[in-house]
């Protein structure tokens, strides 16, 4: 039994509240935003904390593991039933909480009331089935978000009317809150400079992005294979139902061939998926929270999936769904999420929208610890209540990159490349090639193909157009001289246009099989992060083979040949020079 509790408490005290709260948490996503909640008692000895979960959600796994986690102290919910408290704050409306004895506080868990469950037509949180029993409304007070949210329950539970309070929506001003501190948030992602972060998020059940089972519509994958991997990051926001209902070790095998690409997906138990929403710069959603609250805030956003009929009639969900594009399958990516911010930057129709997810922006903390306080009888801390920046994640990318365990293969990925040339300057663009499909590679057209020669997947370096060989044999020696690494690998790959051996400067040495040429890319001058040798070999590649021919062959005493070179219209660029040998 926890402390507070215990029959003989008073002989083991440490600190003696004056006031009991019992937190009531249904799953993992209502465990969440109950934990932001009680932040607003944080530095009160006078209120203490007791955890319960109602056991009443077909998805709580993960949730008494999160609590304990955190350290709390947890209540069987038997347990809970039998027990006063001063105060019970429930961020879900499941579970038999008309069994409890304490004042009741009911708040939404997400961006307000918006969806339809059990065949209701009222959204759910706000009908009678979820707010009253035996003809009482069970809460003493029902948080609402926003002033249209009161509207709609004054038709579906007119008797709740009279103990609803607009508070605001605590999340939407922690994010608001956040705006400033964008940089770090996107230097903590790993987002480099000239790169963009495109979110994805799913929220739970069928029609949600991870259920799109369409080729053409799987948002995920398409990120990852569709968006050039150096000019763009990919994180998956994915909701606490799915990926604590399937368990975190099923979701990352299912996504694992994403996640070997980059794929960032960090737990949702913690804040990383806020401190993306903030960083980003295009959201691709459906009918969750997340998407309202990217919509909120002014990310261009399309929508890889939603279920109309879950969204409550006359909610911002469902507005949201006339507002904003659908993915189409038979557009390519880029383009769609270029045209979302675009025409959504002049939508007259978006700042109403983006208004609904609160009516009282930036007053949440002061007029939900007003209402808590209110209850329990104490007047409040001194300290005014504020909106508090969202934590920065705790390192580049970690442990939003892949399973725990997970390893980075030592062999360059295979990926097909572009190079767009504009005279003696070149835009390289490269591709994932494991997650193309042929339906969907019109971003592919006149593409190169550039493989490791030790890729354990042998269909890679087999139909190379540009081999790369590392600077030293992997687990062996290192040579004097890496010349016999491009005879060896002429003879085991006959058809490779160019084969190019790494150099420790990013550079290269590139051999053209076919005419016996030979010459050294160097990088000059300052260098950005995403120079490398595979980026060499194909401008050189490009320049030898698919472009203007400069008049190389074996022997020395050939003109250097400059090339400006870029990944994207923000990156910076960098100078390529190519030496014939």
């Amino acid at each position: 039994m926890p402390l507070p509790l215990a029959e003989d408490a008073e002989r083991w005290r440490s600190v003696f509240a004056e006031r009991t709260v019992l937190a009531v948490a249904h799953n993992v996503t209502s465990a969440t935003r109950l934990l932001d909640l009680l932040t607003l008692f944080e530095g009160d000895r006078r209120v203490e904390t007791v955890f319960t979960c109602t056991g009443s959600s077909a998805l709580d796994n993960g949730t008494l593991e999160l609590l304990q986690a955190r350290g709390a102290l947890v209540l069987a919910w038997s347990e809970a039933k039998q027990r006063k408290f001063d105060l019970a704050i429930a961020t879900s409306r499941g579970g038999d909480l008309y069994n409890l004895h304490a004042p009741l506080i009911g708040t939404p868990h997400g961006a307000g009331y918006n969806k339809l469950l059990g065949g209701s037509r009222e959204a759910f949180g706000l009908t009678e089935e979820w707010l009253m029993h035996d003809g009482r409304v069970v809460p003493s007070a029902i948080v609402l978000s926003h002033e249209e949210q009161r509207a709609r329950l004054a038709v579906s539970c007119p008797d709740a009317v009279p103990l609803s309070l607009v508070a605001g929506d605590p999340c939407f001003d922690e994010l608001a809150a956040s705006a400033p501190f964008r940089p770090d948030y996107r230097h903590a992602l790993g987002v480099r400079r000239g790169q963009k972060l495109v979110v994805v998020s799913s929220t739970w059940g069928r029609d949600s992005v991870l259920d799109a089972a369409d080729p053409g519509r799987d948002a995920l994958r398409r990120a990852l294979a569709e968006l050039p991997a150096d000019e763009y990051r990919v994180l998956a926001a994915v909701h606490p139902n799915a990926y604590y209902g399937h368990g975190a070790w099923q979701l990352h095998t299912w996504l694992a061939p994403l996640l070997a690409c980059g794929l960032m997906l960090p737990r949702p138990d913690t804040q990383t998926w806020k401190a993306a929403l903030v960083a980003a710069d295009a959201l691709c959603g459906d009918g969750g929270s997340v998407t309202q609250y990217g919509v909120s805030l002014g990310l261009p956003t399309v929508l890889g999936s939603f279920a109309t009929d879950k969204a409550a009639p006359g909610s911002p969900m469902a507005l949201l769904a006339r507002a904003v594009p659908r993915l189409s399958a038979h557009r390519p990516l880029l383009p769609q999420l270029d045209d979302a911010a675009r025409r959504q930057a002049a939508d007259p129709e978006l700042p109403h929208l983006r208004s609904l997810v609160t009516s009282r922006p930036g007053q949440a903390a002061a007029l939900l610890r007003a209402l808590f306080y209110q209850r329990l009888g104490l007047p409040e801390p001194a300290t005014p209540a504020a909106a508090r920046a969202v934590p920065v994640p705790a390192a580049p990318g970690e442990p939003a990159a892949g399973p725990p365990g997970a390893r980075r293969s030592p062999v360059v990925a295979p990926m097909y490349v572009t190079v767009g040339t504009d005279g003696d300057a070149v835009t390289v663009r490269r591709y994932h090639a494991a997650l193309q499909r042929p339906s969907q590679e019109g971003h592919l057209a006149g593409a190169q193909l550039v493989a490791d020669i030790d890729d354990p997947d042998t269909q890679w370096p087999r139909s190379a157009d540009v081999l790369l060989v590392p600077a030293r044999p992997r687990g062996g020696p290192v040579p004097a001289e890496r010349a016999a690494a491009g005879a060896e690998a002429v003879a085991r790959y006959p058809g490779c246009a160019l084969i190019a051996t790494e150099e420790r400067d990013d550079g290269c040495v590139a051999l053209l099989p076919g005419s016996g040429t030979r010459v050294r890319a160097t990088w000059s001058g300052p260098r950005p992060w995403w120079v490398s040798p595979a980026i060499a070999a194909s401008v050189v590649h490009e320049r030898l083979l698919s472009g203007p021919r400069p008049p190389y062959g074996p022997g020395a005493g050939r003109p250097p040949l400059r090339v400006r070179v870029t990944i994207g219209a923000d990156a910076e660029p960098a100078l390529l020079v190519v030496t014939a040998l």
